[in-house]
């Protein structure tokens, strides 16, 4: 199955870029670009791409408004956002995880990384830089308000918090199936517990969940 992927950023180097590294990959098709955010809410909810890579700063409309319009708390049927950006601030990365983002990648990540992250968003998993993801979780749920908010028990058993650590900790799918010795479908099905139990909506939620609930330090 061919994974369709929409390009959003206003610099066309980088969108040609980042097409030359996406289409020598078998079963990724980029299906359209956009040079500002405006026209990536109006192509992506048009072409409805399997995953849209977000720049931050574009004109008229930015990344981050754009990534809320498509995948933000409010929507109904949110489609899967990547921000991929230069800038390297913990603000940001907040603010577009927040916003719905599905991962946050910086642009010197490497073609490697940049096709993992795609494949990742597309079967509902998050990346998010390694260089940025403990320090930038740990800074904001040390003081966040949200953590108190964040406290009741939303009555997980032992093994789905188990799972809930390792997600919060960067632990794929498979990664946790060692770890805790227990199958893929059994790891799906605990995620798929969590989700409805803490009204996450993917990975990165459940995430930062977990540490803005102090299970993670």
């Amino acid at each position: 199955m061919t994974l369709r992927v929409l390009l959003a950023d206003d610099q066309a180097l980088v969108r040609t870029g980042f097409r030359l590294i996406l289409e020598r990959v078998p079963g990724l098709e980029v299906v359209g670009e956009a040079q500002n955010g405006e026209q990536a809410v109006e192509l992506a909810k048009r072409l409805r791409p399997d995953v849209t890579l977000m720049d931050i700063r574009m004109p008229l409309v930015d990344g981050l408004a754009a990534t809320r319009r498509l995948a933000g708390p409010d929507v109904e049927d949110p489609l899967r956002v990547l921000v991929v950006t230069t800038f390297d601030l913990d603000e940001l990365v907040h603010e577009a995880l927040c916003a719905g983002a599905c991962g946050f990648l910086l642009k010197d990540a490497g073609p490697g990384l940049l096709v993992e992250a795609v494949h990742a968003a597309a079967n509902g998993e998050a990346l998010v830089s390694p260089s940025i993801t403990t320090r930038l979780l740990a800074h904001f749920t040390a003081t966040s308000a949200k953590r108190r908010a964040r406290r009741a028990d939303p009555a997980l058993t032992h093994r789905e918090l188990e799972v809930v650590k390792a997600v919060a900790r960067g632990r794929t799918n498979a990664e946790i199936t060692g770890e805790l010795t227990i199958s893929l479908s059994t790891v799906k099905t605990h995620l798929a517990s969590i989700q409805r139990k803490i009204a996450a909506r993917n990975r990165t939620e459940i995430a930062v969940w977990a540490w803005e609930s102090g299970l993670v330090r």
